[in-house]
């Protein structure tokens, strides 16, 4: 049986998981940490860093350092969003060419699934390392509140990965299998999940055997830790401003300083009352004077600056339990997931708005790569008894006449589902309707996106109103829409299977695929090498310390000298295996070392 991986694809961090005889397991990179910074970086001589070797150079190189890259993931180039993150990132976001976004890393310009397939295929080989074997298979999470586009866009970073995505779930659904996994529980729970990049707050019925029903679900995929830090660079570029009148905005190694220092003083604000920025040689002044700052910040002042973000996450809350029809005090477990809930103020108010202290039983940071790995396992293996029952998180519906939305499926229907509608022609003598297959994204009226188009033709010449047109929406397991459209009197139908697009061409994906699959061999192959060059030059290291000792022994004798001689030729060879970086020579010359190695230390020990 296939392993399942699950991984949780965050904006700051990304953690995979897997169920190893039944137990749910976070997979420990190779510094042993559980979670790796989603952070890509394109060094001077063109090597790609992953991880924490990319976070530890981001001052250095912050041009070319690319982190929250899901915040831009699946959206378009005019979006509001990205205008956002063209202004307040270290890194260059430029226009691609079908309107979506790329990034510019030296010379070359990537799309943003491609960024998070190089995060996926690290996550990949830090599960390959621990199991010993190859990965294909993944589960794959996504805030709940992510459209169809930015869904597409993580299979699409999953298939350059090189890996098959075998399910997309949401976060906080994930969340609540890893809550109830083997727990048998029958409650009414509330995940809120606050992260790097994205906020969500789903309410599920955890029912016998195994059901898990989402009953509603929001969020906002624009609000996260990203935001929290923004606030704490702001107070500082003006308060620095305010000093020294220079804006700390203008330059890009001082700007990623800031947000490093930013974090960590968000970070340590959750376990101590105020702490300090100190940032020597920030800049340096028109009169070549360098300039240093040094800020101490509080608890207090950083609660007073996110207050708005912490009531909007509240808002969404409250509007969420008046979409579900429930009271607060029918919730009978709060789950925390995401690291920005360690925050005290977060956990102030959502205690304060749920009238109940959150549950501290899972960890913020691996709740959802386990709950993906149990998802995975239940999916490629009958045994596990588990049916999760999700929603559709936006409403569908048509476009009409006159720019009128008419909803056909409502936000937190439960998937799978089909509906059906009854429409007319609005003209006399119409013969073709054109069908637009919306989604409604937010709350504000005109926050729509077009998902997809077709047009019904010959239909009847007739006085407007008289034709008319039953249109169907169906949703899958899989979030896959279909929408057809059939005029009732002749029974003739169009139908639409709406494709979300990433904005990559299946020709782009499959160059990226390849490219993926060239740098994984090129990868193993460099580390295959790295591991045979340490093996070498140890033995290297032990035969030189080694040299001294056998040449008094033997030096006597001519079959002594031609050994001695025979040694410093393999020696000789070995260096220049290694430098020429030949793997094949590395080993051959690898093993001679260790026979010469053995009849060194069987001299020495006879001599003592």
């Amino acid at each position: 049986m296939d392993r399942v991986i699950g991984i949780d694809l965050g904006t700051t961090n990304s953690c995979v998981a897997i169920v190893d005889d039944g137990t749910p397991t976070v997979i420990p990179n190779r510094g042993g940490y559980k979670t790796t910074p989603s952070m890509v970086a394109v060094t001077e001589a063109g090597k790609r860093l992953v991880g924490h070797i990319a976070k530890r150079q981001a001052i250095t190189n912050a041009e070319n350092t690319v982190s929250a890259a899901k915040r831009l993931i699946g959206r378009k180039w005019n979006s509001s969003q990205v205008k956002n993150s063209v202004l307040t990132s270290s890194y260059q976001i430029v226009e691609g060419p079908h309107a979506d976004v790329r990034i510019k890393l030296r010379d070359n310009s990537y799309s943003v699934p491609e960024i998070s397939a190089m995060v996926l295929q690290e996550m990949r080989v830090i599960a390959e390392d621990f199991l010993s074997e190859s990965v294909s298979k993944a589960v794959i999470t996504v805030p709940a509140y992510f459209n169809d586009n930015q869904r597409q866009a993580v299979r699409d970073a999953g298939q350059i990965a090189g890996l098959d995505v075998i399910r997309i779930i949401n976060e906080p659904t994930a969340a609540a299998l890893a809550y109830g996994f083997g727990k048998n529980y029958e409650k009414l729970i509330a995940v809120y999940d606050l992260g790097g990049g994205t906020f969500d707050i789903s309410i599920l019925e955890i029912g016998a055997h195994g059901v898990f029903k989402v009953i509603a679900t929001a969020g906002d995929t624009f609000l996260g830790g990203e935001d929290f830090d923004a606030l704490i660079i702001d107070w500082l570029v003006q308060s620095f401003k305010e000093q020294h009148d220079i804006d700390l905005r203008q330059d890009r190694m001082a700007l990623q300083r800031l947000k490093d220092a930013a974090e960590k003083a968000k970070c340590e604000l959750s376990s101590v009352k105020e702490t300090e920025i100190n940032l020597p040689f920030i800049i340096s002044s028109g009169r070549n004077e360098a300039l240093h700052l040094q800020q101490t910040i509080s608890r207090q002042t950083l609660e007073t600056l996110c207050e708005d973000l912490v009531q909007r996450t509240v808002e969404i809350c409250r509007q969420t339990m008046l979409d579900a029809r429930l009271d607060k005090d029918e919730i009978e477990d709060v789950i925390l997931v995401g690291g920005m809930t360690r925050m005290p103020r977060v956990q102030e108010a959502v205690a304060g708005f749920f009238q109940r202290e959150p549950c501290k039983g899972v960890h913020p940071d691996e709740v959802v790569a386990l709950g993906a790995a149990i998802q995975g396992a239940a999916l490629v293996d009958d045994a596990h008894e588990m049916i999760l029952l999700d929603v559709t998180p936006h409403s569908l519906g048509i476009m009409t006449f006159g720019s009128v939305f008419e909803e056909l499926i409502a936000q937190n229907t439960t998937v799978p589902t089909a509906q059906t509608k009854i429409f007319t022609t609005s003209r006399d003598n119409q013969t073709a309707v054109k069908i637009l297959v919306m989604q409604k994204e937010g709350q504000q009226a005109d926050d729509f996106e077009l998902l997809g188009e077709f047009i019904l033709t010959n239909l009847r010449r007739a006085p407007k109103g008289q034709v008319e047109i039953e249109v169907t929406f169906e949703i899958n397991a899989d979030g896959i829409v279909n929408v057809s459209a059939k005029d009732m009197e002749t029974g003739q139908g169009q139908s639409i299977q709406v494709t979300a697009s990433s904005g990559l061409t299946k020709d782009e994906i499959s160059n990226m695929i390849e490219s993926a699959k060239e740098y994984m061999v090129e990868r193993r192959s460099s580390e295959e090498f790295e591991a045979a060059r340490q093996e070498a030059e140890t033995l290297i290291a032990e035969i030189e310390r080694l040299f001294p000792q056998v040449e008094v022994v033997v030096a006597a004798s001519d079959f002594g000298r031609e050994a001695v001689n025979k040694a410093r030729r393999i020696l000789k060879d070995a260096k220049s295996a290694i430098e020429s970086r030949d793997l094949n020579q590395v080993k051959s010359q690898t093993e001679a070392l260790a026979r010469t190695h053995r009849m060194f230390k069987g001299v020495v020990t006879k001599t003592q």
